[in-house]
């Protein structure tokens, strides 16, 4: 059975790091029935030690939440809790646009901080409806009328209708709720319509093989539905469509404006690219989904083994890792100081030191890594053997002649600094001197 679209609502919560997201998101779980007391555990959505440990999520989780809203209807919420760190802006917004609105989550003794303008931003962009939370309002710190005013003038959301919550006590948790299900709009989409679903994410279960996570669009997909990746052109049987509440249910199908995961018989996490559009194999849709990009790797370094012995231990804990996580590139290299190893693509420094942590942790392996670089572009002049030609440079080691060297380019970004006023004066001379 679907569920009637109009009694759907799919929300992502926005916070900075270290605001209560994850502990909110427990709160709602707890509340709604999606598990008992007895299975509870803290930040049940960060299922990694390292997320547990740190405090941040790495990986975008959902969970499908049965709520009885005042009126007495019943409502399904779609919570998707999403990584906070700059480091996963893409998965981010592809997060973003499978939802309709937003918990805007801020603490409410820190106030308004970065990563929350830069997400929230992003959220603005896909037009959805926010929802400030000021939570922690039991702190002897709280100044919940301080932070309305830093929402109303840094954001410009009118924040007077803040919920104001706590999330560890458990204050404010029904108003929350009966916030997302009055303020939030349900999804729209047409069941008859050709299967249309974006590929949220993605990652690898020893079992199920490659576990899809999904936001059906239009249209309806089913266990046994032969489906086609639009991007990635690739054709796959479905044989298990459902839903975590947070625990696995399996559906028969889900239709329109539905979050939900699906397999088939994937496996790698390299054929399922996070922003792909799922259609039907026989009757596809006629364009795919908005906002599709290949996710580059941006910072790299070498990983070497300290024991030389290692090295094959160390190829094999890449691969699985990749099955995990295929935003992260490897190609073997060998240097005369380390010998044989790894160079290594990541989309920023906080993903290195997690990939880092976790093949130090999960295959105990001891690892020297080299200083992060960025690639840079060589243009080369024509010589006596070889025409003109553009390429990538790596690794200082590999720097041809420097007479055929005409232009050496390097990454740059452009980039927005959120400050507070007083600080302002002091960043200007550092921009400038550095």
């Amino acid at each position: 059975m679907t569920v009637p679209i109009d009694r759907i609502r799919n929300f992502s919560i926005i916070a900075h790091i270290d605001h209560g997201k994850s502990t909110l998101a427990d709160r709602l779980i707890q509340r709604t029935g999606g598990l008992s007391d007895r299975e509870m555990s803290a930040q049940v959505l960060d299922n990694m030690d390292i997320e547990k440990e740190r405090g941040i999520t790495i990986k975008a989780q959902t969970v499908r939440l049965d709520y009885t809203a005042r009126d007495g209807q019943d409502y399904v919420l779609n919570l998707m809790d999403t990584p906070g760190h700059v480091d996963f802006a893409y998965e981010v917004s592809r997060s973003l646009a499978a939802c309709e609105g937003a918990l805007l989550v801020v603490d409410a003794a820190q106030g308004v901080e970065a990563q929350t303008l830069a997400n929230v931003y992003q959220s603005i962009e896909h037009d959805h409806e926010i929802v400030p939370v000021i939570n922690k309002i039991d702190l002897p710190a709280a100044e919940p009328e301080k932070v309305k005013l830093e929402i109303e003038d840094i954001i410009g959301l009118p924040a007077d209708d803040a919920v104001l919550a706590s999330a560890k006590s458990g204050i404010g948790i029904d108003e929350i709720l009966e916030a997302i299900v009055t303020r939030i709009p349900p999804p729209k989409g047409d069941a008859s319509a050709p299967l249309k679903a974006m590929l949220v994410d993605s990652w690898y279960d020893p079992y199920l093989g490659v576990v899809i996570l999904i936001r059906v669009v239009e249209g309806t997909i089913r266990k046994g539905q032969q489906i086609r990746f639009m991007q990635a052109d690739t054709v796959h049987l479905v044989d298990r469509v459902g839903c975590f509440r947070p625990k696995i249910e399996q559906l028969g199908e889900m239709g329109p404006g539905e979050i939900g995961f699906i397999t088939a018989q994937i496996k790698e996490v390299s054929q399922t690219a996070v922003g792909d559009t799922i259609t039907d194999a026989k009757r596809p849709t006629a364009e795919p989904l908005p906002g599709f990009k290949e996710v580059q790797p941006v910072v790299f370094c070498g990983l070497f083994p300290v024991d030389a012995a290692d090295f094959e231990k160390l190829r094999e804990s890449l691969y699985k890792l990749r099955l995990n996580d295929a935003s992260f590139s490897f190609e073997a290299e060998s240097s005369a100081a380390l010998g044989f190893g790894f160079r290594c693509g990541f989309l920023g420094l906080l993903h290195l030191e997690i990939i880092q942590e976790r093949l130090t942790r999960e295959y105990d392996l001891d690892l020297i890594t080299t200083a992060p670089s960025v690639v840079y572009r060589l243009s080369l002049s024509h010589s006596k053997n070889e025409d003109a030609k553009v390429i990538e440079l790596h690794n200082p080691a590999d720097m041809p002649d420097p007479n055929r060297i005409e232009m050496i380019e390097e990454p740059w970004i452009e980039a927005t600094i959120y400050v507070p006023d007083e600080y302002l004066g002091s960043l200007l001379k550092l921009c400038q001197d550095r």
